[in-house]
């Protein structure tokens, strides 16, 4: 039996229709074990000897309408070593539910909220778990944000009483996976690290820049200095040749559109339209600025 001692957080968007988990521990990988999440269904954090058929089964018996509460009964009702575990829910509609078993190692315990559920157990103290709730309640932003903030707040607190190793965050929504063709909006796990939250944190910035779009009203149209400044990029990393003309022709369309195709930038970047959106634009200018 396997025994991440464990903080994590479940939550529910109605703003975003999204439903995620994000959990860190000491403990390898704990992002395989732990979150459990469906888009419409609702998401299950399972930990503390982890009994990983909760998550399955739990979102079944979800997505066959009983609400977290009643499917946290059911659970717990049909396991022999409930004792041990520890688990929280959100329901399709943002019910929430949670449970600690009587064997979990101490400091062991859980707060539910309106939306939420955060448990933890073999902490430092109870200041973890109040610490993410208060936090993911007074957060603003998307839900992963706000997931992995109350993350960090929870690790601020004290966190995982034997240090750190594992994080992971979870976030589902329809048709928000890459693409559309899924639900998985976003999965992001760093299973060995010395300080897995904060890269959790720098993972996160990430697929914001490679995945998010801005409004078209702030999205910034290539042509004039900027044409230029770009043209001078693309010739020194060998994508065009010539002379930067300041104009967004047929020749530089092609480059930049290998050049953010490598990078993977593609999604940031409007290139039949000739527009970049400010953070593509800044990571640019940071990463790959040349002297003209």
């Amino acid at each position: 039996m396997i025994r991440p001692s464990t903080f994590s957080i479940v939550a529910y968007s109605p703003k975003e229709k999204a439903w995620g988990v994000a959990v860190a521990s000491k403990f390898l990988a704990v992002g395989a074990f732990v979150p459990w999440a469906q888009a419409g269904v609702g998401a299950v954090a399972t930990q503390s000897y982890v009994n990983t058929t909760f998550g399955p089964h739990g979102l079944e018996l979800m997505a066959n309408g009983l609400s977290a509460q009643e499917v946290l009964d059911r659970l717990i009702s049909e396991d022999e070593g409930h004792a041990s575990r520890q688990v929280g829910l959100v329901d399709a509609n943002g019910g929430s539910a949670a449970y600690t078993g009587s064997g979990c190692y101490a400091w062991a315990g859980h707060l539910t909220g309106r939306y939420f559920a955060c448990q933890g157990n073999i902490l430092v103290s109870t200041e973890t778990v109040q610490a993410m709730a208060h936090t993911f309640e007074h957060t603003t932003g998307e839900l992963a944000d706000r997931l992995v903030a109350a993350l960090a707040a929870g690790e601020k607190a004290g966190g995982d009483s034997r240090g750190r190793q594992a994080a992971a965050v979870l976030v589902v929504k329809p048709k928000g996976g890459y693409g559309g063709f899924n639900d998985r909006y976003l999965d992001l796990r760093v299973d060995d690290d010395q300080q897995p939250v904060q890269r959790l944190q720098a993972l996160l910035k990430l697929h914001h820049l490679y995945f998010g779009k801005s409004e078209p009203e702030v999205q910034i149209k290539i042509e004039g200095t900027l044409a230029k400044e770009i043209q001078q990029l693309l010739i020194h990393l060998g994508y065009l040749s010539g002379l930067p003309s300041g104009v967004y022709d047929e020749a530089t369309r092609a480059a930049f559109e290998a050049f953010t195709g490598t990078e993977n930038l593609e999604e940031r970047c409007q290139i039949a339209e000739g527009k970049i959106d400010p953070p593509a634009l800044e990571y640019i200018r940071k990463h790959f600025r040349t002297r003209s």
